[in-house]
């Protein structure tokens, strides 16, 4: 039985419930990441003992699973997209911005289905802004195909972001420190590719990095929509 599916215990001295649990969780992630939550730690936050949450939630990776679900409330949109490009175009902006707020959970993207009821709608919403464009099948690989260019896009947005905190460089002070290095490896004339990129590159934004790959992943799903069926 899930999480989702197990009743909550009856009311206590000191009210508690899993909606207060769940944002302490996050609260507390928010502040330190993933590693800063624990049932204990949970508990301390909300002034309860320890046993008193496992009426509520029984392990860790429950707990997770109601993190992710309640972010997920974040991505469902406010109003139905217009089309299938702008419901997929907006789901990933929306999944992007939720995982700046909540740098936690690039670490759980990507994983086994979430099933929450915000997880299922944000599915429903994706699905049903394809349906009927095409077979079941492409739909499905459609979907897969833009979850999956959201998900890396994420993670490596947030990967940098630690890294810049981690050793307090920018981006900028990086490229420097390390530029001397990179110059001597280029002018072994091994790499001429890498050089062209380096040299003649456009340094982007994240934002504008994420919005020009998701456009052309859409632009691929918008090519193999409109592909007759062999």
């Amino acid at each position: 039985m899930t999480v989702w599916d197990r009743p909550e215990p009856p009311t206590r001295p000191a009210p508690l419930d899993r909606a207060r649990i769940v944002a302490a969780a996050i609260a507390l992630a928010d502040e330190g990441g993933l590693e800063a939550v624990s049932l204990r730690k949970v508990a301390a936050r909300l002034d309860v003992g320890p046993m008193r949450l496992y009426g509520y939630i029984s392990t860790k990776e429950e707990l997770f699973d109601l993190m992710v679900d309640e972010v997920h409330a974040e991505i469902l949109p406010e109003e139905r997209p217009g089309d299938w490009r702008e419901a997929l175009r907006g789901h990933g902006h929306r999944a992007r911005r939720a995982a700046l707020r909540h740098e936690w959970l690039a670490d759980l993207l990507g994983g086994r289905p979430s099933l929450g009821p915000n997880a299922f709608a944000v599915a429903e919403g994706t699905l049903a802004a394809l349906d009927g464009l095409a077979d079941l099948d492409t739909v499905m690989r459609a979907v897969e195909t833009v979850s999956a260019y959201i998900n890396g896009a994420i993670r490596r947005e947030i990967t940098n972001l630690r890294a810049e905190r981690a050793t307090g460089l920018s981006k900028l002070d990086w490229q420097r420190a390390h530029g001397p290095h990179v110059s001597r490896m280029l002018a072994t004339g091994r790499f001429p590719a890498v050089a062209k990129a380096v040299y003649d590159g456009t340094e982007v934004e994240a934002e504008t990095s994420f919005t020009t790959g998701l456009d052309w992943v859409l632009d691929a799903v918008a090519a193999k929509l409109t592909q007759p069926p062999e």
